[in-house]
């Protein structure tokens, strides 16, 4: 139904030939908007609604204590269940750590929360199916729970600025979660709904454009000689181009799926797309605030390298 409406709109109101380059751009660019925007509205709100049972506090009481291996997989875990993009885990980051949770484990789930989120895996699985979805949800988890355990093992522990440990958190309050009516928590998750569409719609927009684009008028034969999978050195170039870039996974995504309908490959599309939600300038100069430049490059190294093996990996089975 939202394809035909598009097609109506580019055909019928604007006066377009569905052939043309700038009719396929413009259909693209009112068909993705429309979907991606109902579709994250949609999912925020309901994922909104059952995280509202657990708090912050409740998930850093969890990470508490835990065996370092353990602790690593169950951060990597709640990452995914954790809609934010590379700036925003950083305030959660230092909670974390204030908090008493193992360095490596609050590691794992900075690179694993910008990386894979429920609302990049709906949208993923909406646009490419299951298989890419899962593929990219497992690679995400696996590159945050190993870099992690790797990241602990160095015991850089005295690479964090020595007042993180020293912030005090604001306690919970008195009243459980229980408490809270479903009325209430239907309130909060629109209020979220409403609050994370007004900070991301831009990037959503501008994916969506630079994707339309792309769609339109990227040379087939181009991309597909640079960006296939027989050029070698595909993944690690697109690593570090989407370094620099900053976005999240909702926005990047239109990006990718204009990139692989012109024929790169889905190890090199999404690399980049990895690149761009969990490297991120932005992201190192919070960071630096927290952490001083030894755990940062071994932060970006790390990530870096892991991103380009997936990609490598990806190219190889798919």
């Amino acid at each position: 139904m939202i394809y035909r409406f598009a097609e109506w709109l580019v055909v019928d109101l604007f006066g377009l030939s569905m052939d043309s380059r700038l009719g396929q751009s413009v259909h693209f660019f009112i068909y993705d908007t429309t979907k991606i925007i109902l579709l994250l509205a949609t999912m925020v709100f309901v994922i909104s609604y059952i995280r509202s049972f657990f708090p912050p506090e409740r998930t850093k009481r969890f990470l508490t204590g835990k065996n370092e291996y353990v602790g690593n997989t169950l951060a990597a875990l709640l990452g995914v269940v954790s809609p934010f993009c590379s700036c925003s885990t950083v305030p959660i980051f230092i909670g974390f750590l204030e908090a008493g949770v193992p360095l490596g484990v609050t590691f794992s789930f900075l690179i694993s929360s910008p990386i894979v989120n429920e609302v990049s895996l709906v949208m993923l699985f909406g646009l490419f199916g299951w298989k890419i979805a899962l593929l990219y949800m497992f690679s995400g988890v696996v590159i945050a729970i190993f870099a992690g355990i790797f990241i602990g093992k160095l015991k850089l522990e005295n690479q964090v600025e020595e007042y993180v440990y020293h912030i005090q958190s604001i306690p919970e309050e008195a009243a459980t979660i229980e408490m809270i009516t479903w009325k209430e928590r239907a309130r909060d998750s629109w209020d979220n709904v409403k609050d994370i569409l007004g900070r991301v719609w831009i990037y959503v927009m501008i994916g969506i454009g630079i994707g339309a684009v792309i769609h339109g008028y990227a040379p087939e034969d181009l991309l597909v000689r640079y960006a296939g999978k027989d050029n070698f050195f595909a993944v690690p170039i697109a690593t570090l181009i989407g370094v620099p870039l900053y976005s999240n996974a909702v926005g990047s995504i239109p990006v990718i799926e204009a990139l692989l309908e012109k024929g790169v490959a889905i190890g090199t599309a999404l690399s980049f797309m990895m690149a761009m939600t969990a490297l991120s300038l932005p992201e190192v100069i919070l960071l630096r605030k927290v952490i001083k430049p030894k755990l940062i490059g071994y932060f970006l190294g790390i990530v870096s390298l892991s991103i380009v093996g997936i990609g490598y990996l990806f190219n190889a089975i798919l």
